[in-house]
């Protein structure tokens, strides 16, 4: 079994080490380990699975190597399975957040801190219009205005947690939108 768990990592932290691009570029690489290289799955075992993680939410890595290291070792293949794809993003964090830390008082640093931060709230800017143009479309203006006045009522006013006012947003769009 010991065997087995070092597969299941060995698989998971291959794909995801070499899959530059998230979770999509790690399907081939993974298909290649428990399909090709241990037969854990055939082909159309794999495709189903990769249907079956699309459709879910969440990174399809992670799910994926859940799912393997579950039917493979059981709970704690799937641990295994789990960690072994998310290893690769921990490792390069700490070596990242390290070099930075070694040059937060670079002047370079400093200046690419302040491009990075009008960058991000630009996409954040964008993100939002999207989302609401998105659910405009899917619900109304006024489903849509009542959840963001009474979002910014909670958060900013209120100062709720934000845990409560989704879950409050989550049970209004069950009640009034056939949720």
């Amino acid at each position: 079994m010991l065997t087995t768990y070092w597969q299941i990592f060995y698989s998971n932290f291959i794909a995801n080490i070499l899959g530059y691009g998230g979770g999509p570029a790690t399907i081939p690489l993974l298909q290649r380990e428990v399909v090709d290289e241990y037969g854990w799955f055939s082909n159309q075992e794999f495709s189903e699975m990769v249907a079956l993680g699309n459709g879910l939410p969440g990174p399809i890595a992670t799910k994926m190597a859940a799912y393997i290291g579950y039917d493979q070792g059981g709970i704690i293949g799937s641990i295994i399975g789990v960690f072994a794809s998310v290893a690769p993003t921990i490792v390069m964090l700490i070596v990242l957040l390290g070099i930075l830390l070694k040059f937060k008082d670079s002047p370079r640093v400093k200046k690419l801190t302040q491009i990075i931060r009008p960058t991000i709230a630009i996409l954040l800017g964008v993100m939002t219009y999207e989302f609401f143009f998105d659910s405009y479309i899917d619900v109304g203006i006024i489903h849509t205005v009542l959840l963001i006045v009474a979002g910014y009522f909670f958060l900013e006013i209120k100062r709720v947690s934000p845990a409560y006012v989704v879950l409050g947003a989550l049970i209004y769009g069950a009640v009034f939108l056939g949720g």
